[in-house]
C-alpha cells in the first residue's frame, strides 16, 4: 500500500488529521506498515516455572504492556507477578472459595478485578493491593467477568443466570441483567464499550445495552450450552462457540445470524477474532483447532497435532500466529495462514487451560 495516498484518503474522512499533523500520521502508519511485513522467526523458550500457588492454577492475564501479569487459583487468592523477573510481587488475599475470574483494567492496568465461587467480586489496587470494594449481589459463583473500555464499569456473569454491571468509582450495581434461564458462563464488552454480549447453558448469547440494562437481542440458533462469545474489534460481527460442534456468526446491529461454521467433530471450547476481524478461531474437544475467514466464511486452516482437547485459543497481536492450550499438557504455535504448527511448547506436568500473549506478542504465559 502506497502510505501517502492512504493517509490522505482518511484525512477526506477526518477532520481531525490537519496539515501539520500529516507527517506524522504517515509516520505511524509506515511504521505500522513495517511491522507488518517483518519476517517471523520468533523461537519461544522456558524462561520461568512459577510455582507458588498451594492449588492449581483458573486463569491468567496480562497488564497491556505485557510488564505484569496475574494468575488467580483454587487456593483462594489473585497473585501479581514481574514478567521480567518472575518474582511474586503481591498476594491479593481476602475471598472465601476460589478466585474463578480476573482481569487488568486494560489499557490502564492500575486496577485488577476478582470473581470468585464465594458470590463475590472484588476491585483491587495493582500498585498498593488494597481492595477498593466488595461487589456483593450475585446469589451464585462468579465464573466471567470484564472490564469496560473505559475503566468505569465491570461486568460479572454468574452461575445464578445473571449478570450484573457495577460501578468502579462509587462501588454500586448499577444493572443487573435478567433473562437467561441457566448459568452465564462467558461475557464481553465490544470495543466502544456500550454494547455487552452474555453467553448461557440456555443455548443463546443475549446482546445488552449497556447504558440501559436492556436486552436488545437474543442470539437463538446453537444446540447446545454456549462456550464463548466475542464481538470484532469494529463492533459489526458476534462470533459464539458452542457445545453442539459449530461456531456461528451474528450481526451484531441486528441480532441475525450470518453463518454456521461447522466442522468439528466435539464440542467449540473456544473461539476468537484476530485484532483486524478478518479471521476466526475455533478450538475443540476432539484435539483440532481451526481458522475461518470471517468474510467468505471459509475454513482455511486445521491445526491438527494435539493429543487430546484444546481448551483455549488465541492470535498473537499481529494476526499471523495463533496459539492453542491442551490437555495434553502442551501449548502449540501455528501458523494461521497455513496450518503449519510452528513450535510445540513443553514444560507442563498437567493439563494446560490458560494461555496469553502479551501486546508485543513476544512472551507467552501458559497456566496449569
Amino acid at each position: 500500500t502506497d502510505v501517502t495516498a492512504l493517509v490522505e484518503e482518511i484525512q477526506k474522512g477526518e477532520p481531525l488529521i490537519t496539515a501539520s499533523c500529516l507527517e506524522h500520521v504517515i509516520h505511524l502508519v509506515q511504521r505500522l506498515q513495517d511491522k507488518l511485513g517483518e519476517k517471523r522467526n520468533h523461537k519461544f523458550s522456558l524462561f520461568k516455572v512459577l510455582r507458588t500457588h498451594i492449588l492449581p492454577l483458573t486463569n491468567v492475564a496480562f497488564n497491556k504492556s505485557g510488564s505484569r501479569f496475574i494468575t488467580g487459583s483454587y487456593d483462594r487468592t489473585c497473585k501479581l507477578w514481574d514478567t521480567a523477573s518472575g518474582e511474586e510481587l503481591r498476594s491479593l488475599e481476602g475471598h472465601r472459595n476460589v478466585v474463578y475470574a480476573i482481569a487488568f483494567n486494560n489499557p490502564y492496568g492500575d486496577k485488577i478485578a476478582t470473581g470468585s465461587f464465594d458470590k463475590t467480586c472484588k476491585l483491587w489496587s495493582t500498585e498498593t493491593g488494597k481492595c477498593y470494594h466488595t461487589f456483593r449481589g450475585h446469589s451464585a459463583e462468579i465464573v466471567c467477568l470484564s472490564f469496560n473500555p473505559q475503566s468505569t464499569l465491570l461486568a460479572t456473569g454468574s452461575m445464578d443466570t445473571t449478570a450484573k454491571l457495577w460501578d468502579l468509582e462509587k462501588g454500586e450495581e448499577v444493572a443487573t441483567l435478567s433473562g437467561h434461564s441457566a448459568e452465564i458462563i462467558a461475557l464481553s464488552f465490544n470495543t466502544t464499550g456500550d454494547r455487552i454480549i452474555t453467553g448461557s447453558f440456555d443455548h443463546t448469547v443475549a446482546v445488552w445495552d449497556v447504558g440501559t440494562g436492556r436486552l436488545l437481542h437474543t442470539l437463538i440458533g446453537h444446540r447446545g450450552e454456549i462456550s464463548s462469545a466475542q464481538f470484532n474489534w469494529d463492533c459489526s460481527l458476534i462470533v459464539t462457540g458452542s457445545m453442539d460442534k459449530t461456531c456461528m456468526l451474528w450481526n451484531a446491529v441486528t441480532g441475525t445470524h450470518i453463518a454456521t461454521l461447522a466442522g468439528h467433530r466435539k464440542e467449540v471450547l473456544d473461539v476468537c477474532f484476530d485484532y483486524a476481524g478478518q479471521r476466526i478461531a475455533t478450538a475443540s474437544a476432539d484435539g483440532s483447532a481451526r481458522v475461518y475467514n470471517a468474510e467468505t466464511k471459509q475454513c482455511i486452516a486445521k491445526l491438527e497435532g494435539h493429543e487430546d482437547e484444546i481448551s483455549k485459543v488465541c492470535f498473537n497481536p499481529k494476526g499471523n500466529c495463533i496459539l492453542t492450550a491442551s490437555s495434553d499438557k502442551t501449548a502449540r504455535l501455528w501458523d494461521a495462514a497455513t496450518g503449519c504448527c510452528l513450535q510445540i511448547l513443553e514444560g507442563h506436568a498437567d493439563e494446560i487451560f490458560s494461555c496469553a500473549f502479551n501486546y508485543k506478542g513476544d512472551t507467552i504465559i501458559t497456566g496449569n
